[in-house]
Formats: C-alpha cells, sequence, structure tokens
C-alpha cells in the first residue's frame, strides 16, 4: 500500500516478536538506504547492488525482502496493521466507520520522521513511471486483505460484489486524499484528509 508506511500495530493489538521486529529493522535499514541513495543518484541510476552495499546486507537479502526494486519505495508494513484495527472495532459498527477509525489513528500515530519517510515516497511514485506502473498491483493487494476482513465482519464472500465496491470506494478515496495531502503540502495534516475523504463516502459522496 503506498499510504503510510507504518511498522505500527492497532492499539490494543500485541506486540510484534522479536523475530518479526527484526525483519521490520531490516526492511526500514535496506528503504532508508535506497532513499539516500536515491536522492543522491536518482532512483534509475541506483542499482541494487548499491542499495545493498548501504545497508550493510546482501544482494539476496534485499531481494528477500523486496522483489524489485520498485518494492522498496510502494511496500510497507501498514495492511496487516490497517487489518488487525478493523478487526478491533464493534462487529455493529458500519464498515466505513471502522476504516476512518481505523486509518485516523494510525495516520495520527506517525512520526516525523515516518511522515518524511513518506513525503519522499510519495515524491519518487510522482516522479518515477516504474513506480506508478506498479502501484495498482500493491493497492490490489491491499484490496484482497480488506476484502477478507470485511466479508469476516459481515458473513459475506470477499467476492460478493458489494464488499468489492465498498473496497474499490474506500481504497480509491483513500489514494486521493493521500495524494491531494502532498500535493498541497499537507502530509503533517494528512488525517484531516483521510477523514474528509471518507466522511464523503460515508454520506454518500454528496458534492
Amino acid at each position: 500500500m503506498i499510504d503510510m508506511a507504518s511498522a505500527h500495530t492497532s492499539p490494543a493489538g500485541p506486540r510484534p516478536g522479536l523475530r518479526e521486529r527484526k525483519k521490520i529493522q531490516t526492511r526500514q535499514a535496506i528503504r532508508r538506504a535506497a532513499y539516500r541513495l536515491f536522492a543522491d543518484q536518482g532512483y534509475d541510476a541506483t542499482p541494487v547492488e548499491r542499495i545493498a552495499e548501504t545497508a550493510e546486507v546482501s544482494t539476496s537479502t534485499v531481494f528477500r525482502y523486496f522483489p524489485t526494486k520498485e518494492d522498496i519505495v510502494l511496500t510497507d508494513e501498514y495492511d496487516e496493521a490497517m487489518a488487525a484495527g478493523i478487526r478491533d472495532r464493534p462487529l455493529d459498527e458500519p464498515p466505513v466507520s471502522s476504516l476512518r477509525r481505523v486509518l485516523i489513528d494510525m495516520a495520527r500515530q506517525l512520526t516525523e520522521d515516518e511522515r518524511a519517510e513518506m513525503l519522499t515516497r510519495l515524491t519518487l511514485i510522482r516522479q518515477v513511471p516504474a513506480l506508478r506502473a506498479r502501484m495498482g498491483e500493491g493497492m490490489a493487494k491491499t484490496g484482497t486483505l480488506l476484502g477478507e476482513v470485511l466479508a469476516e465482519r459481515s458473513g459475506r464472500s470477499p467476492e460478493d460484489l458489494e464488499v468489492r465496491v465498498l473496497v474499490g470506494a474506500v481504497l480509491g478515496a483513500l489514494q486521493e486524499a493521500v495524494f491531494h495531502s502532498f500535493d498541497h503540502h499537507r502530509v503533517d495534516a494528512m488525517e484531516d484528509d483521510i477523514d474528509r475523504a471518507l466522511g464523503m463516502l460515508a454520506r454518500g459522496l454528496p458534492l
């Protein structure tokens, strides 16, 4: 998912185990090394081998965590945290309300460093055609997970039309909110745009 680069768990969720924390730390070290190199010499001019050297890991380790160079920018630990947060919400709560609460809470938990990293990611996505081309694939994976969680809560199949339409609408609204924040230099207040976008969706998309 492209909207947040965060390793948070949901506020009520368990803390990741030592092994998972080490994986997260390795992923973050690779990302940060990549972002420094992209800033210095450009995305296209930075080979994965150089990223591995800067992060002090092997090239095979980079590919184990990120199958392609594009994945370094486009993937994060946000999806599972989002799913856990939704599962913690009351079952009788409307799905858009649950998503709105979870996403706003997670946005508010972002540190200054995480917001700065997000700004870097969004800048790269705007500038690099290969990243924009791959972004849809990442959103599809997020949509699959979100559909499964919403299906669990509603007793429906993830393939039900209503579930798929809801997932598509939410992801579209979320993406537009994130890029609106970026385009208007409001990354530090992204939760406000997320709130507005999902609130508009909950009201039936009035203009």
